[in-house]
């Protein structure tokens, strides 16, 4: 039986990204066969052991933060296959900040697994030959019901607020809108810092279209996103948004900036798209949903036609798939 370690720099408890994807890879790598262990960054080699045995291959989840664990395990376990998983800050933001460290993880990666088709635009060519696209998956919401004629036309923003996801983009394209738009924006996530929570809560007290909700847990998110019309991804970078597949296989429609991580899971050719940061175009777009149901019609088109990429079947078969690039078996 293939023992594998997953470290991820995000602890128990933690609701960033990272953590989610780590605990979703573990049931997958069961469902495969493979015996897990989860391990955080900080918690050095020998937390990677399973039953004292070392591992057979070790999946460490960003290549900066967990720069450190990627070295110690490859001094520890010289023999065992370490895969490196990018995040978007990874490649958008610490590739060109901390240098040293993101290319020293990838070289000591014997394969490197991105989260969306478009990663390749920014990573050094020699690396490319390592790199395999994991999409990931998320379960179906319940039956979306019709709710014509409602009186609010709510958008929806699921994310922690911080710089990386531009989060009060949407608050900001809802400001001054006639009287007669039925446009709210619904915001969900912890804020990074307390100027992110202040900034919100002043956006809250000025703006009547905005709400901020916080941090809630994830069958909340799921029930807001069952009732949401649209939702927006603003973000300024990402990796591969586990939002958006959640968004696709939902069948909820998505206004997203035009940046790799989003045009990598929504296909280039997505009607949604808008400059990063534009907040007139990304006005534009939500007035025009509002006024146009064909075009929110085609947004979900278009979102449902790529769930298929992000079924839980087929990010087990990627995994599969990273296994055996590795030469190994389940």
């Amino acid at each position: 039986m293939l023992k594998v370690a997953l470290i991820t720099p995000a602890g128990r408890g933690s609701h960033a990204g990272n953590r989610a994807t780590a605990t979703r890879w573990a049931g997958l790598l069961q469902e495969l066969g493979c015996r897990v262990r989860l391990a955080g960054s900080e918690d050095g080699p020998d937390a990677c052991r399973l039953a004292g045995q070392p591992p057979d291959l070790v999946l460490a989840l960003h290549a900066v933060r967990s720069h450190a664990a990627i070295r110690a395990c490859r001094a520890a376990f010289p023999e065992c296959q370490l895969v490196v998983v990018l995040t978007g800050t990874d490649v958008y933001r610490f590739q060109h900040s901390h240098p040293e460290a993101f290319l020293d993880s990838l070289a000591a990666s014997d394969a490197l697994i991105g989260l969306h088709d478009c990663l390749a635009e920014d990573l050094p060519p020699h690396f490319l030959p390592r790199l395999h696209v994991v999409h990931q998956s998320a379960r179906p919401l319940p039956p979306r019901a019709p709710r014509p004629g409602r009186r609010r036309f709510e958008v929806l923003v699921a994310g922690h607020l911080r710089e990386e996801k531009d989060s009060l983009r949407a608050a900001l394209a809802v400001r001054e809108l006639p009287s007669a738009s039925r446009l709210r924006v619904v915001q969900l996530g912890g804020a990074h810092s307390p100027d992110w929570a202040d900034a919100a809560r002043d956006e809250m007290a000025g703006n009547p279209r905005y709400r901020w909700l916080g941090d809630l847990p994830r069958w909340r998110v799921r029930q807001w996103m069952a009732r949401a019309r649209l939702m927006v991804i603003s973000s300024r970078m990402e990796g591969g948004a586990n939002v958006v597949s959640e968004a696709c296989v939902a069948g909820l429609p998505v206004l997203a900036s035009a940046i790799p991580g989003n045009r990598g899971l929504l296909g280039e050719d997505y009607a949604g798209y808008f400059p990063v940061a534009d907040t007139a175009a990304l006005r534009a777009l939500l007035r025009r949903a509002e006024v146009e149901p064909a075009f929110v019609d085609r947004l979900s088109r278009q979102v449902l036609a790529r769930a298929p990429l992000f079924r839980p079947e087929a990010e087990r078969e990627g995994l599969a798939r990273v296994i055996a690039a590795c030469g190994l078996t389940p």
